[in-house]
């Protein structure tokens, strides 16, 4: 029960189908104290504590749930745009909680392996360490780091100064320790003598130090115009119920004639990710887009499919790519999304996916090579798509590049009306905080947005219209701590927590030969 309460609590925080109100945001500070209370001081049939396998069982319980109401929009996703019936919908959701949720069975069985091998006191002191180790390697091992706890707080300007110093993952290291916190305080009434001082020399630290420096300056001097081209998606047609020359039509005047702000000159044109079939080598599509940019006197990134190589089975393998034209209206290359969707753009391990037939075959995609900033009239644009911008140690690389702002072409329109969308809007906020750099946001379906470098939402259209934004920010060169040394913080997190399991084993042997002798 306390396992199932905490997966409740841990999805609290996160968007369900909006933006999240700032009451629910609170439950992330409590959210974990159920799942360590019942690892740390639970006790099986037998009246003893949890041996850590057992630990591990109730951390998969509560981690598989999580995931299930967490991720709830895969399921709507495969069978409303991906064409797949709705029980295999539902088995896809539960087979990926079912392998998702092995995180937080890694968390809670190394929880109870440290408590078994030192002291229940010392495994609570230890636990936000290995929760932020954990994050880390959802990252790096499965590549999904999806809603990692520290984006709870991406509303809260108080503690997201700190993002630019540890990432993300530093925020969320400080909600685990606030977590484990409560539950010192009630197991052993002698924390409370300890916990005011340190509460009070943390909060002074921290004030002191981070809080004073200063996110982001007010003032803009660049300007864009975003589009949302609101296009259908669903496999039956992937966009294409417009020809593609009145799409063009159609999008470059929006680019021309915003809908919404009072842009009268931009600098950058950009078009979203989309279903539109485009493809980089068509000539119609690159007259039109050369001709929009010597219209606006300005650049303009669009989304296509470039064509890389004839594979050995005889089709062609593609980039999804973002092409980019100049002012004077010649094409000055592009860049090849490099972090693919798993399923969605390419199918990892394949063959183990046999039992699905054919459904995988038509994801023809390969990764790109290059985070280079795209180079326009002396300034440098961070171009990134979609699916990428929950990857923190990656989208720096941008800014330690050069790029002095970021552009993020999405297409949230797989997500339908669900969380995914908030959520992946939460996630690109953070990129911005981390690298202290504008942001500017166009999608298919929305959110469409300019954020600051403190994470705030400028100016934003609403979802599901078709329309242009035309928006205001400023160019940013200087590099965080977090953009230099990216997630330093996670790592000593996996060190610490490796070193303390090493010496737990060490001195059990150690106690166990004193024993024999």
């Amino acid at each position: 029960m306390l396992a199932a309460l905490s997966a409740v609590l841990q999805i609290l925080p996160f968007p369900l189908a909006g933006p999240v109100p700032l009451w629910r945001r609170a439950f992330c500070w409590i959210c974990l104290t159920p799942l360590l209370w019942a690892v740390l001081y639970g006790k099986n049939n037998q009246g003893t504590a949890l041996k850590p396998l057992q630990a591990a069982w109730l951390g998969y319980a509560c981690g598989v749930a999580w995931y299930c109401g967490n991720c709830y929009w895969i399921y709507q996703t495969m069978y409303l745009y991906g064409g797949i019936p709705k029980p295999l919908s539902l088995g896809i959701l539960v087979l990926f909680s079912l392998y998702l949720g092995l995180y937080h069975a890694l968390f809670a069985g190394v929880l109870g392996w440290l408590r078994k091998l030192t002291s229940t006191t010392t495994a609570l002191c230890l636990a936000p360490f290995l929760w932020v180790a954990v994050e880390l390697a959802r990252g790096r091992i499965t590549g999904f780091p999806w809603d990692l706890l520290g984006y709870t707080q991406v509303d809260n300007l108080w503690l997201t100064r700190l993002a630019p110093w540890t990432g993300v993952m530093g925020i969320s290291l400080l909600i685990a320790a606030a977590n484990c916190l409560w539950l010192m305080l009630a197991a052993k009434r002698t924390a409370l003598k300890f916990a005011g001082p340190v509460i009070v020399v943390v909060f002074v630290g921290y004030s002191t130090v981070v809080v004073k420096l200063d996110l982001w300056k007010e003032y803009k001097t660049g300007s864009a115009v975003l589009l949302q081209e609101n296009l259908s998606v669903g496999k039956e047609d992937l966009g294409t119920k417009e020809p593609k020359t009145q799409m063009l039509a159609v999008f470059s005047a929006l680019s021309q004639y915003p809908t919404q702000g009072d842009v009268e000159h931009p600098q950058i044109v950009v078009w979203p990710e989309a279903p539109t079939a485009f493809v980089d080598s068509d000539p119609e599509l690159r007259d039109s887009i050369s001709k929009l940019a010597r219209q606006m006197h300005a650049p303009v990134i669009v989304n296509d499919v470039s064509i890389a190589s004839r594979n050995p089975s005889g089709f062609y393998d593609l980039y999804n790519s973002a092409s980019f034209f100049l002012p004077d209206g010649s094409y000055a290359g592009r860049y090849d999304k490099i972090h693919l969707v798993p399923f969605g753009e390419y199918t990892p391990y394949k063959p183990l996916f046999f039992f699905v037939g054919h459904l995988l075959d038509d994801l023809p995609f390969i990764p790109g090579a290059s985070r280079t900033g795209l180079q326009s009239g002396g300034k440098s644009l961070g171009v990134f798509i979609c699916y990428e911008s929950i990857f923190g140690d990656e989208i720096r690389q941008f800014a330690l590049n050069g790029a002095q702002v970021l552009v993020n072409i999405s297409d949230d329109g797989w997500y339908g009306d669900t969380s995914a969308p908030w959520e992946h809007l939460d996630m690109a906020r953070m990129r911005a905080i981390e690298n202290h750099r504008w942001l500017l946001r166009s999608t298919n379906t929305g959110v469409t947005a300019a954020i600051n470098p403190a994470g705030q939402l400028t100016e934003q259209l609403p979802r599901h219209v078709r329309g242009s934004l035309a928006v205001t920010f400023a160019y940013e060169s200087d590099l965080t701590f977090y953009t230099r040394h990216g997630d330093w913080l996670a790592w000593l997190c996996v060190l610490l927590s490796a070193g303390a399991l090493g010496w737990g084993m060490m001195r059990g042997r150690f106690t166990r030969a004193t024993q024999v002798h």
